[in-house]
């Protein structure tokens, strides 16, 4: 039987807030326990975790391409991190997220934290080191342990050497001091390349690098998934490894992607008032949002590993320069 639009918005909006754990979740879940204290009954606490005489902190790179699933994973395991979720003296997380705009300053960038803290208005004639200055006075009166930059890619596009420098030096005055947070950056490989320039900085931060979907590695998961998502649609399913092999590439080999696909081909299929997933749903969902033309779909193309994908790599190019100091001694 054919649902109606209300009906069928009303399952699309179902599968969409269906959150899938994977082992991104479990990996930063991991990673987040060792970087606040225990207490006497060893249990997690807000506190971070303090190093180089307590002045110093810990923080978590989260390093993933566009669309792997990076984003959604952080945002289920902080707000189901008890010792984080909740503040109890001003009823708010004890974490803090934020996005960076592209372009993005070291002022930007302060100017929007502090919008997520309360302030919103910063006097134009405030300088870059007042704005951070009250980022970290801020943070700590609104009691918050943990600081998420999410794109934090986006930080270092500047192409100012000057700028990325400042950048550094940003981060790791958040980890320093009388009152330092943990530091979430998540990016694609382009923060990793960036971070890796200042030792100082990488240092600091745990990595987490998920792997990307494979042929045969990821198959009998994906089908699960896909069955699990019609179930709960009300679709029966027809689609063979071929085709899963086909989402994998088509979404790049990236799990988020390939969850959008699935999501939008049951969507398809619903709106065709078919009782069965097929791959042809794929194909008019994976057709739609790429814009292609049938020859460059990777579910009906005969030669579809050939078919170049935009964004299938991460752009870590016209990286910024960063000049080091070099101390040369005259000579005697």
């Amino acid at each position: 039987m054919s649902l109606s639009s209300k009906e069928i918005a009303a399952a699309m909006k179902s599968l969409r807030s269906t959150h899938i754990v994977t082992d991104r979740d479990q990996a930063f879940e991991k990673h987040l326990r060792f970087k606040f204290e225990l207490d006497d009954e060893g249990e997690v606490t807000h506190e971070p975790v303090r190093f180089t005489g307590g002045t110093e902190t810990g923080g978590i790179a989260f390093i993933e391409g566009s669309g792997g699933g990076k984003t959604t994973a952080i945002l289920e395991v902080l707000r189901n991190f008890t010792p984080l979720a909740l503040n109890p003296e001003t009823d708010a997380p004890r974490y803090l997220h934020v996005k960076v705009e592209s372009p993005a300053t070291l002022r930007s960038l302060g100017v929007d934290v502090l919008k997520k803290l309360g302030v919103d208005k910063v006097a134009d004639r405030a300088r870059v080191y007042d704005i951070w200055d009250m980022v970290r006075h801020r943070l700590q009166v609104a009691g918050v342990t943990l600081l998420w930059i999410d794109e934090a890619h986006d930080m270092f596009k500047s192409g100012s050497g000057a700028e990325t420098e400042n950048m550094f030096k940003m981060l790791k005055g958040l980890m320093q001091g009388d009152y330092p947070v943990v530091l979430v950056l998540s990016g694609t490989e382009r923060l990793s390349a960036i971070t890796s320039i200042d030792p100082q900085v990488n240092r600091r931060f745990s990595k987490i690098r998920p792997a990307p979907m494979a042929f045969g590695v990821d198959n009998a998961r994906i089908k699960g998934l896909i069955q699990g998502y019609s179930r709960k649609a009300g679709l029966q399913v027809a689609i063979d490894d071929e085709t899963i092999n086909r989402l994998i590439h088509g979404s790049r080999y990236r799990f988020g992607r390939c969850v959008v696909c699935i999501i939008e081909a049951i969507e398809c299929a619903l709106y065709d008032g078919a009782p069965t997933l097929e791959a042809k749903h794929f194909e008019d969902a994976w057709g739609t949002r790429e814009g292609c033309s049938i020859d460059q779909n990777v579910f009906t193309s005969t030669n579809w590993m050939a078919i170049e994908l935009e964004d299938q790599g991460e752009e870590i190019a016209d990286m910024p320069v960063v000049r080091k100091k070099i101390n040369r001694k005259k000579a005697a």
